[in-house]
């Protein structure tokens, strides 16, 4: 399933299309939405180095790590990053980004040549347009197209109100030139709205849930790092597709495996459940109490013929009764005080055929 992310990105969109968006929501009790993007971006950066994506540059921005650890993570995926790489630009936005430091005073460091830094991040048009600029150097101003990571936007909306750092989004989005564009969000530093607005904007969401609560996991730290993997795909006539797997977190990085079939429709089930106050899913006891009710339009299949009322009497017991029923019927209904009548229906032909033969509610048969 993280693989269908990465074949998302990887792709891009069609021409005329926005690109691809994806929000990584991590959470306290799972905070590892920086091992998915670095995941993410393993895997992208190889597939370009291949020449094997749509995109043939990326453009980096970090806010949550320093460049240095990005470069020293690629060199351990096999993927080395060199003054002379001209696939990639890192735009670093963790050193200084309030503009406090000199700029003659900041160390160099390996790869320098390819690392710009920016300060002042409440700025996003400045950088939206550093950003396109610098794909831009990448791979020329014609049709060919670059991919954009943020590793996190937790400190865009610190320091932009959330319409802006949505604009900023929306505007990567909707550049010709951007292949596609994914980055993380930590869902319990911002309010519901923010989480909702981000979403809205993406194409893909993927959620890391524990597998524990998190007043458990000071009991169970041996599975800290195991939890389950949401993904909600947005497909093209407005259908969603959710697809859950587990993934476990140790020293070599973030790894994933499928689940059960039972399990995975539970997870299935429990993400597309609204948030509510009140519970919508029924306990075991329920459903087995629920499974033993008979519905009036069910069949009883008590071994009895099945007696389907029409409204009318039977041929048989109409010639036999009409006309004496009739009578006593008059004569019941002019002795009686004003209590009501009783409305009888009689066949206008003996040669009509009855309708009792088909259950008008048969397609309610269950």
């Amino acid at each position: 399933m993280a693989d269908s992310i990465f074949r998302k990105l990887r792709d891009g969109g069609e021409e005329g299309e926005l690109s691809p968006a994806l929000t990584i929501e991590e959470t306290v009790a799972s905070p590892f939405g920086l091992d998915l993007s670095g995941y993410l971006l393993a895997k992208l950066s190889s597939s370009i180095l291949a020449g094997k994506s749509k995109s043939q540059g990326l453009v980096l921005i970090t806010f949550s790590r320093s460049p240095s650890f990005y470069i020293q993570f690629l060199k351990q995926k096999g993927i080395v990053v060199s003054s002379n790489s001209k696939w990639i630009r890192i735009f670093d936005c963790y050193t200084d980004p309030l503009g406090w430091i000199d700029q003659s005073s900041t160390d160099s460091s390996e790869g320098s040549s390819l690392i710009k830094i920016h300060k002042c991040v409440s700025d996003l048009k400045k950088l939206f347009s550093s950003i396109i600029e610098a794909g831009k150097e990448l791979v020329g101003d014609g049709k060919t197209r670059f991919s954009v990571a943020i590793d996190s936007v937790n400190e865009l909306l610190r320091h932009s109100s959330m319409s802006l750092v949505s604009g900023l989004l929306t505007d990567l989005r909707s550049h010709g030139q951007i292949s596609s564009i994914f980055w993380s969000l930590n869902t319990d530093l911002h309010q519901e709205k923010v989480t909702n607005a981000l979403e809205y904007i993406s194409t893909m969401k993927a959620n890391l849930e524990p597998l524990y609560a998190l007043e458990s996991l000071f009991s169970v730290h041996q599975d800290f790092g195991k939890g389950r993997f949401h993904v909600r795909f947005k497909l093209r006539k407005g259908r969603v597709r959710v697809m859950s797997e587990e993934y476990q977190v140790d020293q070599s990085g973030i790894n994933f495996s499928p689940i059960s079939s039972a399990d995975s429709v539970v997870a299935t089930t429990k993400s597309l459940l609204p948030k509510v106050h009140f519970n919508l899913q029924l306990s075991e006891k329920e459903r087995v109490e629920k499974e033993k009710v008979v519905l009036p339009f069910e069949h009883q299949d008590n071994g009895k013929s099945i007696d389907i009322y029409d409204g009318r009497r039977s041929l048989v017991d109409g010639k036999i009764e009409a006309t004496s029923l009739y009578s006593k019927e008059l004569q019941t209904d002019m002795v009686s005080s004003g209590k009501g009548g009783e409305i009888i229906y009689f066949r206008d032909s003996d040669d009509e055929n009855p309708d009792s033969d088909e259950d008008p509610d048969d397609d309610l048969d269950i």
